[in-house]
């Protein structure tokens, strides 16, 4: 119920998109996402509706079959890229990270034209494999980038760099954000 007063609340003041939560992370999640997308995006004029999934093909289907009854219903798809996380989080390597960028952005797109893509702790990712990542997604069908501070290590001058690094070197037509942790350890989500 809290989750939806808040998609209310953000309906009305106008925000364009609202991510509501991550339907493979639990039921609950799971029925928070579809209340939403069944309630407050179900208006032609309402934010679009968005959930979060890892690029695992059943988590993109579980996420979409949350989505599924919002107006307008985008799938942010992320997996991890430094070499921290790859190593002792995932378990794999540069090459199946790749292919798991391509095959969950893809099943992504096959529900929905609205696919966002982060590359989790890009900040700590190395730029020729965090671009080489980003370019896969793109031609994989997603439409907008995030790129997540995921830990806080970013500097703003950094980031801000980073980010027309991005922009330079990626073709083709998608919306570039991000998602920063502040001094507060509050995370912020802007689009540029």
């Amino acid at each position: 119920a809290g989750k939806l007063e808040v998609a209310e609340q953000l309906a009305r003041v106008g925000v364009d998109y609202s991510e509501a939560g991550f339907p493979v992370a639990s039921q609950g999640d799971f029925e928070a996402v579809q209340a939403i997308a069944r309630g407050v995006g179900a208006e032609a004029d309402a934010p679009a509706i968005c959930g979060l999934s890892r690029t695992h093909l059943s988590d993109v289907d579980r996420c979409w079959e949350a989505l599924r009854d919002a107006a307008r219903g985008r799938i942010h798809v992320f997996i991890s890229t430094s070499p921290q996380h790859m190593e002792h989080m995932l378990k794999m390597d540069q090459a199946q990270v790749l292919a798991e960028v391509r095959s969950g952005v893809a099943r992504a797109r096959e529900h929905t034209d609205d696919v966002e893509f982060s590359p989790q702790d890009a900040t700590r990712t190395p730029l020729d494999f965090m671009l080489e990542v980003l370019a896969a997604s793109v031609e994989a069908g997603a439409t907008t980038l995030n790129i997540p501070d995921t830990v806080g290590y970013g500097i703003p001058w950094d980031f801000g760099a980073l980010i027309q690094h991005i922009r330079r070197e990626i073709p083709g037509d998608y919306i570039v954000s991000t998602h920063c942790h502040n001094d507060l350890g509050l995370a912020t989500a802007n689009t540029l």
